[in-house]
């Protein structure tokens, strides 16, 4: 039995300038490409603002997977790119705001540097259909 695959489409797509997908739906697991603090027009939000930028990417990230029929209590899998390890304490407190016990599984790594030089944190994840 094959696997549907899906890709998951929103608009406006703020990563569509650069030929990247949102995300795809396969079965039911929800893969979403990394999300970044890019607001629905594609602009930079929270320039040297890793609050604002953790704000904008979660909306991000529930944006693509309510396109994909699910929500952030359904991720089970984050990766995290820091530009900074320094942010790591604010990384804890995101999860504590975002998600619930049992936590979705997670790496976290530092990066060099991201797409876009004003952005501080990328996180992609895969979650469930709900």
């Amino acid at each position: 039995m094959a696997l549907e695959v899906v890709p998951i489409s929103i608009d406006p797509d703020p990563l569509a300038p650069y030929a990247i997908s949102p995300g795809w739906k396969v079965g039911d697991l929800i893969f979403l490409s990394g999300q970044a603090a890019l607001s629905p027009q594609g602009e930079i939000v929270g320039e040297n603002d890793f609050d604002a930028q953790i704000g904008q990417i979660m909306a991000n990230i529930k944006t693509v997977l309510k396109a994909a029929g699910s929500d952030l209590d359904k991720i089970v899998k984050v990766t995290i790119y820091l530009t900074d390890m320094k942010y790591f304490p604010k990384i804890i407190e995101a999860r504590k705001s975002y998600f619930k016990s049992p936590y979705p599984a997670d790496t976290i790594v530092e990066v060099s540097s991201l797409a876009l030089p004003q952005l501080l944190v990328e996180i992609d994840v895969i979650a469930v259909s709900a």
